[in-house]
């Protein structure tokens, strides 16, 4: 074998694990790279409910703790849940908590958000993706999903389902981010 011959067997090799790992990386994207607590939140893009809409994404908060909720207005524990949301938006707002809340309602449905947020008396931003692409990006399992996000961009807390968002102990987290300086 020639040393030409030799260096194309080595660049084919080179390409076809190249290749190899790409495709794995298409195909199981969310199984190599979860987005879970310790991990960059990704980014999203939704709209506000404004006439006419503002595109809002993650960027938009940068240096900012987030709570992100994503729900739906038919999510009957989402409607359980978003009185303790509001209690904690009241609270701990002034002092620079984000709450975002993003509805993956179909297209169409923003009059049904809008009343779902007048009838609960929501003061936070609630944030529309008809498209559930939030969804995608952040691997949600079911709905509501929370994340809460330190002004580093980092996820530090991930919650599956409704949880009591004004309880001391997630009081207590949203707190010490609040304290924490931007990196």
């Amino acid at each position: 074998m020639t040393v030409k011959q030799q260096w194309t067997l080595v660049i084919g090799f080179v390409i076809l694990i190249s290749g190899t790992l790409l495709g794995a990386t298409w195909f199981m994207g969310d199984e190599l790279f979860p987005v879970a607590v310790g991990s960059r939140a990704p980014d999203f893009h939704a709209s506000t409910l404004d006439t006419p809409p503002r595109p809002k994404s993650l960027a938009d908060y940068r240096g900012q703790v987030v709570l992100l909720n994503i729900w739906a207005t038919w999510c009957g524990p989402c409607r359980i849940e978003m009185p303790s949301i509001e209690e904690l938006h009241r609270a701990l707002g002034p002092r620079g908590l984000r709450v975002v809340a993003v509805s993956v309602d179909d297209p169409g449905q923003e009059p049904q958000i809008r009343s779902f947020a007048r009838d609960l008396g929501l003061t936070f931003e609630i944030l529309h993706d008809p498209s559930g692409a939030i969804g995608k990006a952040y691997q949600v399992t079911g709905y509501p999903e929370t994340f809460v996000i330190g002004r580093d961009g980092v996820i530090r807390k991930k919650v599956i389902g409704a949880s009591n968002w004004s309880s001391a102990a997630n009081r207590t987290l949203i707190t010490q981010l609040l304290a924490e300086s931007a990196h």
